[in-house]
C-alpha cells in the first residue's frame, strides 16, 4: 500500500481518498495517517453472529466516501459474494504469482517446489472465486538455480511494486474501457 501511495502521489488523476484496514496496530496504516491520508479502521468481530457485518460497514463506508474503485494491498481476507457483487468490476488485487496458478497462499514456496522456471505477479479483478478473475497484467521473474522463498519473494516484491502503480495509472486513464459503472 504505502508503495502505491508513494509511486502515484504526483499523478494528478489519482488519488486514494481513503485507506481502510482491519488492523489498527498495521505499520502501513500508521504511516499513511501520518502521511495525511483519511484512514480508517474496521474491525471484524469474528464472534459476531453476523458474518456479514464487517463488510455491510466497509460497503457504507466507502460509499458514504463515494469510493469508485477498491484497490487491495495486503488484504488478507477473503471478500464475501455479496461485497463481490455490490462492487462487481471495481475491485482489484495483486496476487504474488503468476495467475492462475498457484492461488492462494504459499506461492513463492510451491513455485519452488514444483521446480518452476518463472514465477512472477499477477494484478486481476476480484472475483467470488480465490484468485480468478480476469487478469489485467503480470510481470515475470525468472527463478535461479538456488533460489530460496526469500530470494524469490524479495524479487515478487519488486515486481508487484513496480507492477500496481503502472497498472493502475493506465485504469485511471482508460478508465471507460477498464471499470463498469
Amino acid at each position: 500500500m504505502l508503495s502505491l501511495l508513494d509511486k502515484l502521489k504526483k499523478e494528478p488523476l489519482i488519488n486514494f481518498p481513503l485507506i481502510i484496514s482491519n488492523n489498527p496496530l498495521s505499520p502501513g496504516l500508521q504511516k499513511a495517517q501520518k502521511l495525511g491520508y483519511n484512514c480508517k479502521v474496521l474491525i471484524d468481530d469474528k464472534h459476531n453472529d453476523n458474518s456479514n457485518k464487517f463488510e455491510r460497514k466497509l460497503h457504507n463506508l466507502l460509499v458514504e466516501e463515494d469510493i469508485k474503485v477498491i484497490c487491495l494491498a495486503g488484504f488478507m481476507k477473503i471478500i464475501s459474494p455479496w461485497m463481490i457483487r455490490k462492487w462487481k468490476g471495481r475491485i482489484i488485487n495483486i496476487h504474488p504469482s503468476l495467475l492462475p496458478r498457484y492461488k492462494g497462499l504459499n506461492t513463492h514456496n510451491r513455485a519452488l517446489k514444483a521446480k518452476e522456471k518463472i514465477h512472477g505477479c499477477t494484478v486481476h479483478y476480484v472475483t467470488e472465486n480465490l484468485d480468478d478473475g480476469e487478469v489485467i497484467d503480470n510481470a515475470i521473474v525468472k527463478i535461479e538455480p538456488n533460489e530460496t522463498k526469500e530470494t524469490l519473494r524479495k524479487k515478487v516484491l519488486i515486481e508487484e511494486h513496480r507492477l500496481y502503480p503502472e497498472v493502475l495509472r493506465r485504469l485511471v486513464f482508460n478508465r471507460n474501457q477498464f471499470f463498469s459503472s
